[in-house]
């Protein structure tokens, strides 16, 4: 297993349309890459840090995946959709970090 982090940076003068991403993006992502080894993903949103700053990711995706090779293969098939759909709720460029569960 694989879990992907997409992570949304916040900050003064960002735009993020929560809407549109929770009833729109998330379900073309779970519909498009679940045949394809997505096997949860999970939304998270940045509240602040422990001494009281601004969160520095406003939203995180989560996106556990059977593998390495399924993300890339996912991305591979349907990228260019899911990836195009981005400006359609944000104005942020989100860091997109691969992570693996130590054992």
């Amino acid at each position: 297993m694989i879990l992907i982090s997409v992570m949304y940076p916040g900050g003064a003068g960002t735009t993020f349309d929560m809407g549109y991403y929770l009833g729109h993006h998330m379900p073309l992502v779970r519909e498009r890459w679940r045949p394809l080894g997505l096997h949860e993903a999970k939304i998270v949103r940045g509240t602040g840090t422990p001494d009281g700053k601004p969160a520095p990711y406003q939203v995180m995706a989560l996106l556990t995946f059977d593998s390495e090779e399924a993300f890339k293969a996912a991305v591979d098939r349907h990228g260019d959709e899911i990836f195009g759909d981005i400006p359609k709720f944000t104005d942020v460029q989100p860091v997109v970090q691969l992570n693996d569960f130590p054992e």
